[in-house]
């Protein structure tokens, strides 16, 4: 099979590393990718924003998947411009992109259907929400802009004069577009966990579970990112759990997607919050998780051209077993970062890899690279590398992952020491 893999990030570089495993592919490419992409598949020069070029790149070379890593194409109707040329693409149309590029859409669509989530209400206007949040009693709220910021539209405000804040940062253009609308919520308090499933439209089929940590600092301080780091499975996530998140999350969720004709085929990621009133819904993506899919590739034994063939074509249902190998070990990813960042961070730092070390059961992905003139490898971006690795036990996973971080230089990294061991995961 040929496969268009487009991204450019860690998440896409695992995505590439683990399609390399399946006897199934015949060849990769990747749009735009990275250099750590480079050694997996070929290069083509188009950006994941490119939905033109994309489409008639697939077109032109006869592609028999194309698989979406970010949420930018898609919220674009790359998925929409595909199908109409009858090209199979793991990644929602346009319709089912609204559950990560609007924050009142996705809410919303909860609210219709009965699934538990926090409460909020959404504006056009700053002059109103400052009026909403001045009548509420003083205390934290959250504050999202509605629409795609790359991680960052998320503000945790401690008290009322912060949210007024917040939505003055929101609300006055530093998000661009993203922020013409603002969502104001309660806050909600316990461990994050995130959850991503397969789906073909019809079945949604659960991955591990994955906690991420999305501050920047450690004892999750500081403001929010991307995320620096993530670890699977999450023993807070027992059992009684996954029966509570098939019953009141899953279930619902699936008829509600085919009752709104969603028609969503891709990877539907369920941020979850494991509230002392039970578990509740924190955000949808559209996609993979990054970091979290660095930490799940490791684990899954299944073969993932075969899961997102099936995703494209509507026949998940028909997947032997309908149900995910997952291997019986933990794993870790420690996301390292160029200085500054969530904020400006230089770029152009030459990096120092591990090259020939030693290293049992651990990956380097990487996010933020490129090549400078001179052929050397330098980063490119605030989230420059992916450090995973896999093990026995968590220590064990832990140890690989940050003896190999510590074996890679670039001027100003930092990284979180702190991945799997903090667990004040308070929304």
């Amino acid at each position: 099979m040929k496969v268009l893999l487009v991204g450019s990030g860690g998440r896409e570089h695992a995505l590439a590393w683990k399609l390399r495993q399946s006897p199934k592919l015949t060849q990769l490419y990747a749009a735009p990718g990275n250099p750590g992409i480079g050694e997996l598949a070929r290069l083509v020069p188009l950006k994941a924003a490119d939905v033109d070029g994309l489409v008639a790149f697939a077109e032109r070379e006869a592609m028999d998947l194309v698989i979406v890593g970010p949420e930018a194409p898609l919220a674009l109707g790359l998925a929409d411009r595909l199908e109409e040329r009858d090209i199979p693409c793991f990644g929602p149309k346009t319709k089912g992109a609204l559950l990560e590029s609007s924050k009142k859409f996705a809410k919303d669509f909860m609210a219709r259907h009965g699934i538990p989530t926090a409460a909020y209400c959404a504006f056009t206007s700053e002059d109103e929400a400052r009026r909403y949040v001045k009548s509420l009693p003083e205390g934290p709220l959250v504050v999202k802009a509605d629409g795609l910021a790359q991680g960052k539209g998320v503000i945790v405000a401690e008290s009322r004069r912060e949210a007024l804040d917040a939505l003055k940062e929101v609300m006055s253009g530093r998000f661009g577009d993203a922020g013409r609308q603002v969502v104001v919520e309660e806050r909600m308090t316990g461990e994050e966990v995130s959850l991503l499933t397969f789906s073909d439209g019809k079945t949604l089929l659960p991955m591990l579970p994955v906690q991420d940590h999305k501050r920047v600092g450690e004892g999750d301080t500081g403001p929010n990112t991307g995320g620096m780091g993530a670890y699977a499975p999450v023993p807070a996530f027992t059992p009684a759990l996954v029966e509570e998140m098939e019953s009141k999350i899953l279930r619902p969720l699936c008829d509600a997607l085919r009752r709104e004709d969603l028609d969503y085929q891709g990877c539907l990621y369920i941020g979850l919050m494991l509230t002392p009133e039970g578990l509740k819904v924190v955000e949808f993506n559209a996609r993979f998780g990054d970091p979290e899919t660095q930490a799940l590739m490791p684990l899954l034994k299944t073969d993932l051209l075969d899961l997102t063939c099936a995703c494209a074509r509507g026949s998940l249902v028909n997947l032997p077993g309908r149900v995910l190998e997952w291997r019986d070990e933990k794993a870790v990813c420690v996301v390292m970062a160029s200085e500054g960042y969530p904020g400006d961070y230089p770029i152009g730092r030459i990096i120092c890899l591990d090259a020939g070390m030693p290293f049992q059961n651990s990956w380097v992905f990487h996010a933020g690279t490129a090549r400078n003139e001179q052929g050397e490898l330098v980063t490119a971006g605030g989230r420059v590398l992916s450090v995973a690795a896999r093990g026995a036990t968590l220590d064990e996973a832990l140890t690989r992952a940050y003896t190999r971080a510590e074996n890679i230089r670039f001027e100003g990294c930092s990284f979180r020491r702190d991945i799997a061991r903090s667990k004040s995961h308070v929304f």
